[in-house]
This record gives C-alpha cells, structure tokens and sequence, in this order.
C-alpha cells in the first residue's frame, strides 16, 4: 500500500486555502437605502459592486427586528428563545453556551470582531475584537479592548472602525484562514453624518411612501405604537434643530448635546455651520412649541402647517440617515479594494447586511421592531469565493439564523444539530436552486413594555400570506395579510368572510413551525 505523505507546510497551505469570511453587518441599514434593492433614494455603488459580483437575496429575513437579538440569532443559529437573548431592555447574552465563531475556531479558523457588538456580555469566541461600548459614538468613538481598557480614537466611527479591520487583516497569522465579523454602528438613529457630508442630500426632496398616511385601521397594535415621524421623532435628538437660545428642552435633548459634544472644537464649528442655519430658520418659522403635532393621519390634509411640519421631519430625516449611508458605502469600497489588492477577493466570501430593515416613512414610522415587511426584510448581498457559480438573485426565503450554519458548512466544520438554520451554500453552489427549501418563515419579537410601544408578536411570512399574533396582558389580536394584492399591508383580512379555509391553513402552517422550532404557541 503506497502511503501518502503531506509536509507540514504543504498542511499549512491547504488550510489557509480555506475560503476567509469577511462579514460586514451594519445598523439598522434597510433596503430601501441601496441602490441595488430601490433606486429612488440613495446611490450605493460600492454595495451594489457586492450584488453586481455575486448574490443579491430578493427574501432575506430577521427572526427578531431588534438588534441585539437579531445579533444572537446571526451568531448562533437559533430562534431568540433558544439564544436566550430576546430583547435589549432586560437581556444579557449568555456567552458561555454554543456560538458559531467558536465552532469555527476549532475548525481552525482566527476569529476577530471589531465595531459593534450590543449584546451586553463580554464577547467570546474570538481570537481578537474590540468593540464599541453599548450603541458607540458616531465623532471620536471609545472602544473597549480585550483587556478591559477603554480608549478613544479621533475621526469619524465607520472609518475607524473600516481601518481597525484592514490593520487586523494586514497583521493577521497568513498560515491560517479567517472569519471577520466587521460591524458598524451606522446606520443606528440619530444618524450624525461625516463632517465631509454635511451639505449632501441637502438639495434632494426624498419622496414620500405610498403608505406614508396610514391611519392603522384594523390594525390595533399598529395604531398603539410609539414611532410615528410625526408625534414621535424629536424635534432636537433626531432632527437637530438647536440653538442654543431658542430651543425648547425636550426628553432627548440632553442626548443629543452629548453626542454632538464628542466634537473638537474646531469640528462642533464645522458642524453648526450647517445645522445651526437651519435650525434658526426653522423656529423662526414655527416657534419653540412644537409639541402639538396630531396623530399621523390628521396630517395628510395637503397644505396644512401639520403636513408641513410632518414633512419637514421626514426631509431631515431621509437626508441624514443618507449621509450616514454615504460614507458605509465609500467604507464597503475600501474593503473591497483592500481584499483585490491583496489577493484574496477570489478567496473569501464577503456578506453585507443589516441587523434588521427600517422604517423610511412606511406606515408614517421609523424604527423597526413589528413584523411587517420593511423591517421583518433585510438586505443581503455576497460575493462568493472561487468555485461557487450562482450569479445574481436568490429568491428563496432565508433567514438570519442560516448564516451560522452557512460559515460553517464553507469552513467544512459540522453544523451541530440544534442549530435551527440552514445552510445557504446548496443554493450558491449552482446555477439553480435546489428542489427544497423552506416555505415559510418564523418570527417572534418579546421586547414589550419598552421604547416605542410595539406590542409582543409572533408570526410567519409564506411566498404570498403573513399571519401574526399580537398577544400580552392588554391584546390578543391576530393579522392576516395577502402581499400579493396588499403589498404594503393596510388591509387586515383576518375574520373577514371568505377567508375561514386560508386561515384554518395558516394557523396550521404556523403551529408547524412553532413545534419545529420548539417555541409553543401562547
């Protein structure tokens, strides 16, 4: 028998030969703000450089619309009652229990986070991170280190957090493969830009949604919900009308000054120069009493002063948050560059996503949190290293809790058996999609009482229908939508006649899926 010798530098080179992950998953980035998913808004080049070389997921999903869970789905696999992070208000990440970057340290793999981390605990798992402390500063950001230590760096959070990444890179151990998780506090409210991008988008009138008026009709947890642009956005935190002289105090006010304050002052000079004006001609125009603003429906009257203040608020709102989005997509680009120059872009798999979708007006909302399309989507594009052929949109439904098993299975690590994702590589390997896939997906969100009101639901979304319940001490109320004839979900079906056989169907389905994932039904 003939016995074939490997030298151990020959082992080294096939292992380093595995494919380098570089996940790069941001804040609150919706869809609806890259280019390549919706061109009314913002120009993305760089992300849409990722969807134009590889993937763009037309159905990619969150199991929870809430950040730090949405985070300890992405890092194990599992549904937030099998994570045991359900909500940020009262949860801590539990770091001792199974986690993806673990199983791939094992397999091999160096394993580092920097930016953004949000799930409370100390991170484990990883052979290098540091992290920003809770939500981080957009202007002169602290990090905490792997020694306990806190720091501050100057400059402007998404470049810094870019070059921290790219010096890892430069100064990792080249015999081995790597999993990056690169993650961005942008494009977290209250959306502060890169001084360099002050003035830009200041010219563009965003349009407005078609379901910018919705007045929640049959929907009661819709209509009992904090985050309306309108009532709910502050006029000083997110729309940064202050002077110092003329602005009334408001509940964030204080917030605001303190963020802002991070500035040197030459930079808080620059800064003022744009919104100082601004604010100035806003309360000449409208006074100090901008509390009085009416329930979201009240201001669709075209021509009113609360359709115009309303108005108002959702401008400032689109412009920044796109500022904010400009320098992500320049920060992508640098990434990208960095892995050509080097090399590797053929040898690494480069993910970019959002914790969850967002709120530009749908529905008269920001923020996120409910089920319904904007923010239960999120964005999902891939370049795919050598050897995987799939090319332009995967339209099956996928889900956060698939991009465990996905790192995995690319590291040739064994994907344990209670992880509740699946794979992605069979539908990236060819040029078509396997025969079976899921039909449906599930989703649960937990953090009620808390910010903005959203009342505790679960639900699932199929090719065409949604069914949700909203449930609690104070409603037991269940929707029913058809995204085929009421793709921005104003009309609940639910108990209407004619529909008893689809929703016996649905609930059926979902009681499916509930013993699945072992999360009974309430």
């Amino acid at each position: 028998m003939l016995l074939m010798l490997v030298s151990p530098a020959s082992a080294l080179a096939q292992q380093a030969q595995r494919p380098n992950i570089v996940y790069i998953m941001t804040d609150d980035h919706t869809a609806q703000m890259m280019s390549c998913y919706d061109t009314r808004f913002v120009e993305t080049p760089n992300l849409d450089r990722i969807a134009r070389d590889g993937v763009r997921f037309t159905r990619s999903y969150v199991a929870n619309s809430l950040s730090g869970p949405s985070r300890a789905c992405m890092i194990t696999g599992k549904h937030s009652h099998k994570n045991g992070f359900t909500n940020n208000e009262h949860g801590i990440f539990d770091g001792s229990q199974q986690t993806m970057p673990k199983l791939l340290q094992a397999a091999g793999y160096q394993t580092v986070l920097i930016g953004k981390w949000h799930l409370v605990s100390t991170p484990t798992g990883f052979d290098y991170w540091e992290i920003l402390p809770a939500q981080g500063d957009y202007y002169n950001p602290a990090f905490i280190h792997m020694d306990g230590t806190q720091s501050a760096d100057s400059g402007y959070v998404t470049r810094i957090v870019t070059d921290k990444a790219i010096d890892w890179m430069d100064h990792r151990d080249k015999s081995k493969p790597f999993a990056l998780f690169l993650h961005h506090k942008a494009c977290h409210r209250i959306w502060l830009p890169a001084l360099e991008d002050l003035t830009l988008y200041e010219d563009k009138t965003f349009p407005l949604p078609p379901n910018f008026h919705d007045d929640y009709a049959t929907r009661q947890a819709a209509a009992a919900t904090e985050m309306e642009i309108g009532k709910d956005m502050d006029i000083v935190y997110d729309t940064k009308m202050y002077v110092d002289s003329l602005t009334p105090r408001t509940r964030l006010s204080d917030s605001y000054l303190r963020m802002v304050g991070r500035l040197s002052p030459a930079e808080r000079e620059r800064y003022d120069s744009v919104y100082v004006p601004m604010s100035r001609a806003f309360y000449e125009r409208w006074g100090t009493d901008t509390d009085f603003l009416p329930h979201q429906s009240e201001s669709s009257r075209e021509g009113s002063p609360a359709a115009e203040l309303l108005e108002f608020k959702y401008q400032r709102y689109m412009r920044d948050y796109a500022k904010v989005v400009h320098e992500l997509d320049i920060q992508v680009g640098r990434v990208l560059d960095y892995l050509e120059q080097q090399g590797m872009l053929d040898n690494t798999l480069v993910v970019y996503t959002s914790d969850q979708g967002f709120y530009m007006g749908e529905h008269g909302w920001f923020d996120k949190r409910f089920i319904y399309e904007e923010s239960l989507s999120t964005p999902l594009v891939m370049r795919l290293p050598a050897g995987y052929e799939r090319r332009g949109d995967v339209t099956e439904m996928v889900q956060n809790i698939d991009y465990a098993p996905t790192f995995l299975d690319l590291a040739g690590a064994d994907i344990p058996a209670d992880i509740q994702g699946m794979s992605l590589l069979p539908l990236l390997r060819g040029k078509n999609s396997p025969k079976q896939w899921r039909d449906a997906i599930y989703y649960h969100y937990y953090e009620y009482p808390a910010e903005h009101n959203v009342r505790r639901h679960y639900g699932m979304r199929t090719d065409r229908y949604k069914l949700v319940h909203f449930y609690g001490h104070d409603i037991d109320a269940w929707e029913l939508f058809d995204l085929q004839t009421d793709p921005h979900e104003l009309h609940n079906l639910y108990g209407q006649p004619g529909y008893e056989q689809l929703q016996r169907d649905l609930h059926r389905r979902l009681e499916q899926l509930q013993i699945q994932y072992d999360d009974p039904q309430r």
